[in-house]
């Protein structure tokens, strides 16, 4: 767990320098990969002292890594957080979090439409150990906020929303949440703490799969949570004896594709929104969602609180699965896979990727159309990205 303290400065520079100094040995200019399992002590005094935190230090690999924690100080220096601790992925990083802090006979308030595998523990897992779930029509914050009023333990929000894009009003949900002493949790993967940073928003904790956006090329899997050093403190004991911890090798390829985060961002937030003004063009086309598009559902929302809109957007075609089932092999520049926010620009159906799991009943009930698409936004050349869904959409026809 990391809990470092840094100087102030801009995204562009804390994503290169934050968390690093201090890992850095032998004169060498970047942060080393430390394998060791335990690390060896001659004084008994000292060992115990750094085995209860009284000392800084490390004593098992499943606890802490010096590579690993370079990787949480950069999270949190971003976040602007106390503190920080990773996982093995991303999933890992929401359940556990959850788990941490709800117990049966408890109750929590979220959103229909968050990314497949969390709504799989809401439908599932969590119902499994006696613990209450709501879930609101998201986007309907009078609707979120009477659920709230009456009373919850944890108030969970994923801003914008995978894979639909819908933004949630962080700062009044939080303040809703806070009105009944609820915990607020929210999944920042989509915007980035580039974009977004919760916390400043009155979130408790914020959370990521750094698989996506901050390891940005797609060779690492990863989580963290963030936010003050008393709950981050708790979240890390339950991963500590859990034992889903981040492995010292992803945390260094996702340490390396930090690095260059808000380059990448800027660059994928500026083609997404042409090629959204591009879809919104074509007659196959039903739906964009965008919420950098004026007719965006909450556009106002995510201009209040974003810095930038992100890289990704979904379409829904008109044809459903069998005009995506043409549409998608045609495309020249463009990964057909279930991840996201790499370098590369990625497509996936909803009904492929982050909702498989899910049956066409709930995939409905959570308003995801059977031929929306999801669009993850590369660093490309945008007029080839446009170029290619041309040649495609013409192939449709």
């Amino acid at each position: 767990m990391s809990d470092h303290k840094s100087l102030a400065a801009g995204m562009g520079t804390t994503v290169v320098w934050a968390g690093e100094e201090e890992q850095r040995v032998h004169r060498a200019t970047q942060v080393p990969v430390v394998v060791s399992v335990a690390y060896t002590y001659d004084d008994m005094d000292e060992w115990y002292d750094v085995a209860i935190g009284k000392k800084t230090g490390h004593i098992y690999g499943r606890n802490t890594n010096p590579t690993v924690q370079a990787f949480e100080d950069k999270v949190r220096a971003l976040e602007g957080a106390e503190a920080a601790t990773s996982f093995a992925t991303g999933m890992a990083a929401i359940s556990n979090t959850l788990y941490t802090f709800l117990r049966p006979g408890d109750r929590i308030v979220s959103i229909k439409d968050t990314y497949g595998g969390t709504n799989k523990i809401f439908l599932e897992f969590l119902p499994a150990m006696n613990i209450e779930v709501t879930l609101c029509p998201t986007g309907d914050h009078e609707a979120i906020e009477a659920e709230i009023k009456k009373g919850c333990k944890v108030l969970y929000l994923e801003t914008p929303t995978n894979p639909t894009i819908k933004i949630t009003d962080i700062e009044r949900m939080a303040g809703a949440g806070k009105a009944v002493g609820a915990l607020v949790v929210v999944d920042n993967t989509f915007a980035t703490p580039i974009n977004q940073n919760p916390l400043q928003l009155g979130a408790d904790l914020v959370l990521h799969s750094a698989t996506k956006f901050l390891g940005g090329h797609a060779d690492a899997l990863g989580g963290v949570v963030c936010g003050s050093r008393e709950l981050v403190e708790q979240v890390y004991h339950y991963r500590e004896i859990n034992g889903a911890s981040l492995d010292p090798w992803a945390a260094y390829l996702l340490l390396r594709g930090m690095k260059t985060l808000k380059l990448r961002v800027e660059r994928q937030q500026q083609s997404a929104l042409e090629i959204a003004k591009y879809l919104q063009t074509k007659d196959a086309v039903e739906a964009v969602y965008y919420p950098g598009l004026e007719n965006h559902v909450n556009h106002d929302v995510a201009k209040k609180q974003m810095r930038g809109f992100g890289g990704m957007l979904s379409f829904a075609l008109k044809g459903g699965m069998d005009a995506v089932g043409i549409l998608l092999p045609k495309l020249k520049y463009a990964h057909r896979a279930a991840n996201l926010g790499a370098v590369e620009t990625t497509y996936g159906p909803a009904r492929t990727t982050s909702h498989v799991e899910c049956t066409a009943e709930e995939r409905k009930a959570m308003g995801i159309p059977d031929g929306l698409v999801r669009i993850s936004v590369g660093i490309e050349d945008v007029e080839d990205l446009i170029n290619d869904l041309e040649q495609a959409f013409a192939q449709l026809s």
